[in-house]
């Protein structure tokens, strides 16, 4: 099995597909609209959809790639409104079922056992090569690299983050990327992997960075 088959990123992904960067795969926001009910209430959630501009994404969830801005307000009004804590924990549920429906709708399951019966470090490699692959569907029009050699820990690095664009922070605020590459690893490479953001572009470093450790 090639490296390109671990992936399917649904109707019309390829090499080369994603001709405009400015998209984002709709579980940015689908999952942060499913999270925030149980933790802050069906009323408050509507209330920060609206400020955020959003509401017809409340009404009617969308199906396709959206507009990278929606994305960015939408997890910005998180911050504003929650504050970092409360707002981390609604990005890491809303990554954790990104990861889910990564593995139940888009990675084939004679790959999920391929990669869950090789080692370690063999099956981050190319678990990484595929998400390289399709990363267009989860930065927009930022860049993703990452790097795996036969040890720990791998690097994965988004420079030009669009949810990190205007955002000042003083911890770092992708638990969102952070939880559904942590989901990824945990299920198909090592159980006790863990994924930890050690730059962030909202921090005011030049990329944000993650490091997976098992």
């Amino acid at each position: 099995m090639t490296v390109a088959l671990l992936v399917n990123s649904g109707p019309g992904a390829g090499p080369h597909a994603g001709p405009n960067p400015g998209r984002i795969g709709p579980n940015a926001i689908t999952r942060v609209a499913q999270a925030l009910p149980p933790r802050v209430g069906s009323g408050a959630t509507w209330a920060l959809f609206e400020r955020a501009g959003l509401l017809h994404h409340l009404q009617q969830p969308p199906q396709d790639m959206v507009d990278e801005a929606e994305v960015r307000a939408l997890h910005h009004e998180l911050q504003l409104t929650l504050g970092p804590a409360r707002a981390g924990d609604v990005a890491r549920a809303a990554g954790r079922a990104t990861g889910d429906y990564l593995l139940a709708h888009r990675i084939p399951r004679l790959a999920q056992r391929l990669l869950r019966n090789l080692p370690a470090p063999l099956a981050a490699r190319l678990l990484l090569a595929a998400v390289r692959r399709n990363a267009w569907t989860f930065v927009g029009s930022g860049e993703f690299s990452a790097s795996a050699e036969f040890g720990q820990p791998v690097l994965l690095r988004i420079r030009h983050n669009p949810l990190c664009q205007g955002l000042s922070s003083s911890v770092p605020a992708c638990d969102y990327y952070a939880t559904t590459f942590e989901r990824l690893f945990q299920l198909l490479v090592h159980p006790q992997a863990r994924v930890f953001e050690v730059a962030c572009e909202a921090c005011g470093d030049a990329e944000c960075r993650f490091e997976v450790r098992w």
